[in-house]
């Protein structure tokens, strides 16, 4: 990762704390009031601060991945819980363990797309998922398997999750803020992909729906893998008939089953103003 390295004639804070960490010990200076504002952990956690965490959190993965030359990206959203297909004897249910197959899916989509992402040097398209395991492990192997970089956005959670061995190490982030999370899936995104999940993917997908649809971002390619399992987790077709949405809102989105089909799906789309989505490699 190349820093920007601007000259001025300060000192600069990262001597000052080197410098801190050599004084005198004495009841002064192991006072909390004396430690450097920065870099004091206690300090950045009280409650007063958090507009500063949340301006970081913000800043943070936005300077890394300038810096890195991602321009943009391929999200992918889906379960932590669907297993590996061949690890599926261990799913915690019946369901699950149909949907493994959805894991090979997920693996050969971000293959392909990071194909096309290598073409530009990683600065176009590359695959962004949460970092952890099921889908989201996927997303990040086959990105892996296609020899190119992909992005995990973390999160902390009390029983999950520990990023996944297969996401670019230089481009892990881990996230205190579900809200600053969500807002980095979509800033570069160029398309995306949901496959089955939980109440995170359909939180996820449906706050992505949910801004292109009231015009606060722009249309883009959003695929669901899985008809059947969509359908019967949400009846699109009810809430168009009872008026919460329009039958416009229904084509927000397509549904793809396979890998190849979902890659097709975003080299045909067409957004508004019939503007194709600009995915790399087309």
């Amino acid at each position: 990762m190349n820093q920007t390295n601007r000259s001025h004639p300060f000192r600069r804070s990262g001597q000052d704390r080197e410098a801190t960490r050599h004084i005198p010990d004495t009841p002064q200076t192991r006072s909390p009031s004396y430690r450097l504002a920065f870099d004091d952990a206690e300090f950045l956690c009280r409650d007063e601060l958090r507009p500063v965490r949340l301006q970081l959190e913000l800043l943070k993965p936005e300077m890394f991945m300038e810096e890195y030359g991602i321009e943009s990206t391929v999200v992918l959203f889906g379960g932590a819980r669907i297993p590996e297909p061949s690890k599926k004897d261990s799913a915690r249910t019946e369901t699950l363990a149909e949907l493994s197959r959805y894991y090979d899916e997920a693996r050969e989509f971000a293959r392909l797309m990071t194909l096309r992402s290598k073409r530009n040097n990683h600065r176009e398209g590359v695959i962004v998922t949460g970092g952890g395991p099921g889908v989201m492990e996927a997303g990040n192997r086959g990105a892996a398997d296609a020899g190119g970089v992909s992005i995990g956005l973390n999160i902390v959670l009390p029983h999950e999750q520990a990023p996944n061995e297969y996401v670019t190490p230089e481009l892990c982030f881990n996230f205190h803020y579900f809200a600053v999370r969500k807002m980095h899936f979509l800033m570069r995104a160029k398309a995306l992909a949901a496959f089955p999940g939980g109440f995170g993917t359909m939180d996820e997908l449906f706050e992505t729906l949910t801004l292109i649809q009231t015009g606060r971002m722009e249309r883009i390619p959003v695929l669901l893998f899985g008809e059947a399992f969509w359908r019967r987790i949400v009846n699109f077709e009810a809430l168009a008939e009872a008026g919460t949405i329009s039958r416009d809102d229904l084509e927000l989105f397509c549904f793809v089953e396979t890998a190849q089909e979902a890659v097709e799906a975003i080299d045909t789309w067409k957004g508004a103003g019939e503007k194709r989505a600009a995915i790399p490699g087309r």
